[in-house]
């Protein structure tokens, strides 16, 4: 049994670090902040003393420091593999920003790396953890809703051009991709964990007259999954001023909606059931416009993983789903044709 509590520290301290920053307040006692790493030292300085923490000056340095167990990611795609060696190497358990990296391939030469090393790779897909995603988790997995005929994902966001106008953001080289991989690989992560694998899709991925970018700000989708039921996706940041995302499921015994992490289950024989509440989503221009709930639970997850050697919720190895799906849409527009992922 442990003596202290897990120790994480943080490397990147930009706009995603808001909500894991207020999550690791609440969380203290529980999990600790070893220190904080940013390229910009004065960031850095400012979260350590708000967190009662040191600074790093590299990760090198967090890699040799014994007090800590593991390292939150926050950086963008494009660094990741080299941070991920280092710290892998160093034996320091992984809790990683979505996306693992940019491609497949790189995505899954992370995964490796950890494994290699023996240390925990989660992956912050924090929409698991929202009470009406468990409990709908819950209902797919007992068969309660039946056998899944339909299933829907709609995420109607909005992100202004000045969110693009960021140096490399909505580009390849930086973050894979448009709004696929940067906004709603949360709810499609979700989506795959409900009704499951994927067996063929066909797509449409371009960018509306409402941005300049190089990737995507839209994208609608054909499926069929492995189970037999058939599916739909659009994802956009082209929606103004932003609604909330939601995924309908269609069962024989039941439908269920969650929308901004309510679930409302509308059974055939006439009983309804709701779970969690309304909350925030970052679908708007914020991005950050919601609460660290999620996140904190998320992370206290990861933590436990490390105390009682177990792997995390989300691992690095069940992410690649996601991104594999994700890699299968943009190729099937492209190519104007079916994709089999079977």
């Amino acid at each position: 049994m442990r003596d202290r509590p897990v120790r994480l520290a943080v490397v990147g301290l930009g706009m995603a670090s808001k909500p894991h920053l207020e999550a690791l307040m609440e969380l203290t006692g529980t999990v600790d902040v070893s220190g904080v790493y940013n390229r910009t030292a004065q960031k850095a300085q400012h979260v350590a003393a708000t967190l009662g923490c040191r600074t790093f000056e590299s990760v090198a340095e967090i890699a040799a420091d014994p007090d800590t167990d593991g390292v939150i990611l926050i950086t963008t795609p494009d660094q990741r593999q080299e941070l991920v060696n280092i710290l892998a190497e160093a034996g320091k358990h992984i809790l990683i920003e979505k996306p693992l990296e940019r491609t497949v391939r790189a995505a899954s030469k992370i995964v490796e790396t950890c494994e290699a090393n023996n240390v925990r790779l989660g992956v912050v897909f924090q929409h698991r953890f929202r009470a009406g995603a468990r409990r709908l988790t819950e209902l797919v997995a007992t068969g309660a809703l039946g056998e899944l005929s339909l299933v829907r994902a709609d995420i109607p966001w909005w992100r202004d051009q000045a969110y693009y106008d960021a140096p490399g953001r909505g580009t390849y080289a930086r973050d894979g991709g448009g709004v696929l991989i940067s906004q709603a690989i949360h709810v499609l992560d979700l989506l795959l964990s409900l009704a499951g694998p994927v067996e063929k899709v066909r797509a449409l991925c371009a960018t509306t007259k409402a941005h300049k970018m190089e990737a995507e700000d839209f994208a609608t989708a054909g499926i069929v999954f492995s189970n037999g039921a058939l599916g739909s996706v659009i994802a956009t940041t082209a929606t103004y001023p932003g609604e909330a995302e939601r995924i309908v499921i269609d069962g024989t015994l039941a439908t269920a909606k969650l929308e901004a992490g309510h679930l409302r289950v509308m059974w055939r024989d006439g009983r309804t059931e709701e779970q969690g509440e309304l909350s925030g989503t970052g679908g708007g221009a914020d991005p950050m416009a919601f609460p660290c709930d999620w996140h904190r639970d998320l992370i206290a997850d990861f933590a436990d993983a490390i105390a009682n050697a177990r792997q995390p919720l989300v691992t690095g190895r069940e992410a690649l789903k996601v991104h594999e799906f994700i890699e299968a849409l943009v190729s099937a527009s492209r190519e104007g044709m079916e994709i089999s992922l079977a």
